[in-house]
């Protein structure tokens, strides 16, 4: 009898595509494998499953046209928001997708998918700070679907790719600093419950981000600007981070047409440079070299931005010369602590701080186009206030690295004042490689 309960539950198992047997062999078949030889049945078992083990090609069969809806479905999500022309890419055309996404099913089918694909598209439309468009968004999931009922389906994440997506949104507010509102929270109930995870980032949100929202003490315009001397400006400033630095715009970017028809485009060079700095370029021995470094690279949100340094080399122990501290230099906090405090043997503590002197930095500017050229022309405008840097000679060390370097072809409009005052007087610079060459040389 085992046997042949064995035998029809295959029977059960196999495929609607093939033919089926007749009622009555297959009760004949199951009496005589009940009765039979074990030979017998086991002829008939490998009968069964054989016809049982060709049925998996079948389902194999099905699985691209699967894959296949599935794509098809994704790339008409997609498309929703690529048949916008990009003029038209403004938040009302936003809100009619999303409308248009509401109206076309009441079970809000694929709401996930078309989420994820608008959230890619929020900064193209311009609407990645606005408040309203993302209370849209969760008004996208269907109501009290997803709320857990009891205790386990708390513990267990009830409806985890819901949840995620919820998540990926208020992750998203805080990464461009939108705050939550009321209406936020109401949505977040309805859909998630209270327990959920969406509601908990909610409140966590609400508590955290009011409080640490302006504490960033160089902070950022929210659109930066785009001329070239203006952001300049602000990254120089945001560098030096002295009240008393001034900054020189000693060329604006400008495009001039030559005797040959040709254009002829100069650079923006902007620098910046404090009284103290001054102060220190001033009592520089002429006899040590000054240099120019970069670029070194710095980032305002997703825009980096190049910028470049004057400085000389760490005074040797040997010249250094300690002044005197004025103790009426700085009200705030002393400069300097003489305290004697007795302490004990067990007491005494000592500490290895190791001092690395990085010497002096007398300026910085930033230009569109870091070349030897653009940059003798900083240094030119920085000897009207710096007329040492007329005496001390000057170092190059820049680096290979994003610098806009003109055609071999295209003249600059340095280049062509040289050519029209040849006995103008240039400040000194002298190639690094030459003295690495001499050093060499020397036995």
């Amino acid at each position: 009898m085992k046997c042949s309960r064995c035998l029809l539950q295959l029977w059960s198992l196999r495929p609607l595509g093939q033919s089926a047997w007749p009622a009555a062999h297959c009760v004949s078949q199951l009496q005589s494998a009940s009765c039979s030889q074990p030979t017998v049945l086991y002829q008939s078992q490998n009968q069964v499953l054989r016809r049982f083990h060709s049925s998996p090609v079948r389902t194999k069969s099905r699985m691209p046209a699967e894959q296949q809806q599935k794509n098809k479905s994704l790339a008409t999500i997609d498309d929703m928001f690529e048949r916008v022309s990009d003029d038209a890419k403004v938040k009302d055309t936003f809100s009619k997708v999303l409308d248009g996404f509401m109206k076309r099913d009441v079970r809000r089918r694929g709401h996930v998918e078309f989420i994820y694909a608008a959230l890619k598209k929020m900064p193209e439309f311009g609407v990645e700070r606005d408040i309203t468009i993302y209370n849209k968004l969760l008004d996208v999931f269907p109501k009290e679907v997803f709320v857990a009922r009891n205790v386990l389906q708390l513990m267990f994440n009830h409806y985890p790719r819901q949840q995620e997506c919820g998540l990926q949104i208020l992750e998203q507010m805080e990464q461009y600093g939108v705050v939550p509102n009321i209406e936020t929270k109401v949505l977040l109930i309805q859909i998630f419950g209270e327990k959920s995870h969406p509601v908990r980032k909610y409140q966590r949100v609400m508590y955290w981000y009011p409080r640490f929202r302006h504490i960033n003490p160089f902070p950022l315009p929210q659109k930066l600007p785009e001329d070239p001397v203006e952001l300049s400006h602000l990254s120089l400033s945001r560098i030096a981070n002295d009240l008393s630095a001034k900054i020189t715009v000693y060329q604006r970017p400008r495009t001039d047409v030559g005797e040959n028809g040709e254009e002829i485009t100069s650079p923006h060079i902007v620098g910046i440079q404090s009284p103290d700095q001054m102060e220190l370029l001033a009592k520089h021995n002429p006899n040590r070299p000054v240099f120019v470094e970069g670029p070194f690279p710095l980032w305002l949100k997703k825009k980096c931005v190049h910028y470049y340094i004057l400085r000389a080399d760490p005074i040797p122990f040997e010249e250094k010369v300690e002044e005197p501290y004025d103790p009426e230099r700085s009200f705030f906090y002393p400069l300097q602590l003489d305290l004697d405090l007795e302490r004990d043997f067990g007491e005494y503590v000592t500490f290895d701080v190791e001092d690395v002197d990085e010497g002096p930095v007398f300026a910085m500017c930033m230009t569109g186009q870091g070349d030897q050229v653009a940059l003798n022309q900083w240094i030119s405008g920085l000897q009207l206030n710096n007329p040492i840097l007329g005496r001390v000679p000057t170092l190059f060390r820049l680096n290979a690295g994003p610098r806009e370097l003109q055609e071999s072809g295209a003249g600059s409009a340095s280049e062509k004042q040289r050519e029209k005052h040849p006995n103008e007087a240039e400040p000194e610079f002298i190639d690094e490689e030459e003295p690495q060459k001499r050093q060499a040389m020397k036995p």
